[in-house]
């Protein structure tokens, strides 16, 4: 596995297969970080074990080569995750990616309601999937459907949330959460806004750990680059 504690000296052999935890900085796409992965290795297979929004941060899992069948593994971990939720405010998005509408004020909010409203995100719950998501009902992808102002039906899914423990400082509450995969952290900023009957949405989000590995030992994009990068790497198409 390639962290920041691996030396550029040691043996890496990319189309073999490697394991990369990679710290995605904000505004990426989790896809740009695998293009800068594949046009630096010279690898053609990569890929990464778990989507990442452009506005969020943190670790990514990229698999190279023969270790993209181990994708899924990493896939099935549980992920932890902080952040802020601000409320008084939402979006189309979720987040701030989308304009944000002004919703209510928070004068009847006390730390008591709120807590005891968190306790409805805890366990094995229903989540309803955002329009603004990868997603693909009948070969049409959610986002682009929202983006044209469309609305679609989506099945409710059942995730798991271990552990979300939360920090009142109005119109924010900073949280750190432990969820299964395919949770949706935008829509429970959403949700919680929407049970408190002031609106909310995710103002920030840092993935720190995908099972028991951790976003203190990932690489930057650019220390990565500084290390493996193969020189006038040629990829074939």
């Amino acid at each position: 596995m390639i962290t920041k504690e691996t030396s550029n000296s040691q043996e890496v052999d990319f189309n073999s297969g490697e394991i990369i935890l990679i710290d995605k900085p904000i505004k990426w796409t989790s896809f740009q970080v695998v293009y800068q992965i594949r046009k630096h290795v010279g690898v053609k297979k990569v890929g990464h074990a778990g989507t990442l929004d452009p506005l969020a941060t943190g670790l990514l899992i990229i698999c190279t080569g023969k270790k993209t069948k181990e994708m899924t593994k990493y896939q099935e971990l549980f992920k932890t995750y902080n952040g802020t939720i601000t409320l008084g405010k939402k979006s189309a998005s979720m987040d701030g990616e989308t304009e944000l509408i002004e919703v209510g004020n928070l004068e009847n909010l006390s730390e008591e309601k709120i807590l005891n409203i968190k306790k409805n995100f805890i366990g094995k719950i229903a989540q309803t999937p955002p329009m603004y998501s990868a997603i693909k009902l009948d070969g049409k992808t959610l986002y682009k459907l929202a983006r044209k102002g469309k609305s679609v039906h989506r099945e409710p899914r059942e995730i798991e949330i271990k552990r979300f423990d939360i920090k009142i400082n109005l119109p924010e509450v900073d949280f750190e959460i432990e969820c299964s995969k395919g949770t949706y952290i935008r829509v429970i900023a959403n949700d919680f806004g929407e049970m408190l009957g002031c609106g909310g949405y995710l103002s920030s989000l840092r993935r720190t750990a995908i099972g028991e590995h951790t976003v203190e030992s990932a690489l930057k994009i650019q220390e990565f680059i500084d290390k493996f990068s193969v020189t006038n790497s040629i990829i074939n198409n």
